[in-house]
């Protein structure tokens, strides 16, 4: 069995690289020995739980494997290892099977706060639509049936997406989304975003970004006939992959909170929101990698930095439209901050 004791050090880890990147390579590694058989179906959320990760960094996976071959598409959901033409063999993975041994000393446990994080993470953005909010560590440990702890993880993440703060003692508070702070936040990303873009042009790989490139074309033949979860992809492969091949990690550090617009997109387009009848962006991402294409990053740049700008009314019209079409479901955890 293969050594992969650090396989799944914190994702973004200088030292080990991008996490999809080392999940392709196990992956790569395990159909090259066998262990993964031709024809075996492979799916996102079975192999995220293998590795205790999101589902972000094994879609990248799975894209450059099958860049290169090494996984097919077919009429159903999911890949499958090889190329050929037969059907799906449904096949139970298991840590073995990656080379890890039945010990599994290369997974690390899941934290815990992940399995409240998302669902929290949209009540907390639909939430902060309609004003302040104190939050009460405790009662959120009650309502999602964790502990102290557990609830106290998952706030720490938000507030690095600036979701949420703390008080001057120190109490959590939820930051309301108002135009002005979606406005100031748009400045940061129309700032630093091309300049990001521009230095990590030269650090994309080509067979990721054909990859990317492929996908939004499939997208946009398709709308509105997408997932909540495949939008957030194509953001994410822009606004977040590619980006991360930006050599300067100051200048992503100071774009992490500003990232929280994305997020807002997300959690209001086709949940709380209705599929808009235009596509809002995938004609505008296919703009950015033509240019990558023929290594243009500065008209790259330019048409990334056009794109952003433009989304701003976009979403500002949106969030004002589920405040003026809902009412929040008060959360036990939260109480209103009088203005």
């Amino acid at each position: 069995m293969i050594d992969r004791g650090q396989i799944l050090a914190e994702e973004g880890a200088p030292d080990n690289g991008p996490l999809y990147l080392r999940i392709r390579d196990v992956l790569a590694d395990a159909i090259a020995a066998g262990r993964l058989p031709k024809g075996a179906l492979l799916l996102e959320g079975p192999v995220a739980g293998l590795f205790a990760s999101t589902r972000t960094p094994v879609r990248q996976a799975f894209a450059l494997l099958e860049a290169a071959g090494t996984i097919r598409r077919f009429d159903g959901r999911g890949f499958l290892v090889g190329q050929g033409r037969g059907g799906p063999k449904r096949v139970a993975l298991t840590a073995e099977m990656l080379g890890f041994g039945e010990e599994a000393p290369g997974l690390r446990k899941a934290p815990a706060w992940e399995a409240i994080y998302e669902s929290l993470e949209r009540e907390m953005v639909h939430l902060s639509v309609f004003g302040r909010y104190r939050i009460n560590e405790v009662e959120l440990a009650r309502a999602r049936g964790v502990g102290r702890q557990v609830a106290r993880d998952a706030l720490t993440r938000l507030e690095a997406l600036g979701i949420v703060e703390k008080d001057e003692r120190m109490r959590w508070t939820l930051v309301p989304l108002d135009a002005e702070r979606m406005r100031d936040l748009h400045d940061i990303r129309v700032a630093l975003e091309p300049i990001a873009l521009t230095q990590a042009a030269p650090f994309i790989p080509p067979v990721e970004r054909r990859a990317m490139t492929e996908r939004l074309e499939e997208a946009l033949a398709v709308y509105p006939v997408l997932s909540v979860e495949a939008m957030d992809g194509l953001e994410t492969d822009l606004h977040i992959t590619c980006l991360g091949y930006c050599p300067n990690r100051e200048l992503l550090i100071a774009l992490r909170r500003a990232r929280f617009m994305l997020n807002v997109s997300k959690h209001i387009i086709g949940v709380s929101h209705r599929m808009p009848a235009d596509e809002p962006f995938i004609a505008e991402h296919l703009a950015v990698f033509r240019a990558l294409d023929v290594d243009d990053a500065a008209r790259a740049a330019e048409t990334l930095r056009h794109h952003i700008a433009v989304s701003l009314p976009k979403v500002i019209g949106r969030v004002a439209e589920l405040r003026d079409a809902h009412r929040p479901d008060m959360p036990a955890y939260a109480t209103p901050v009088a203005r």
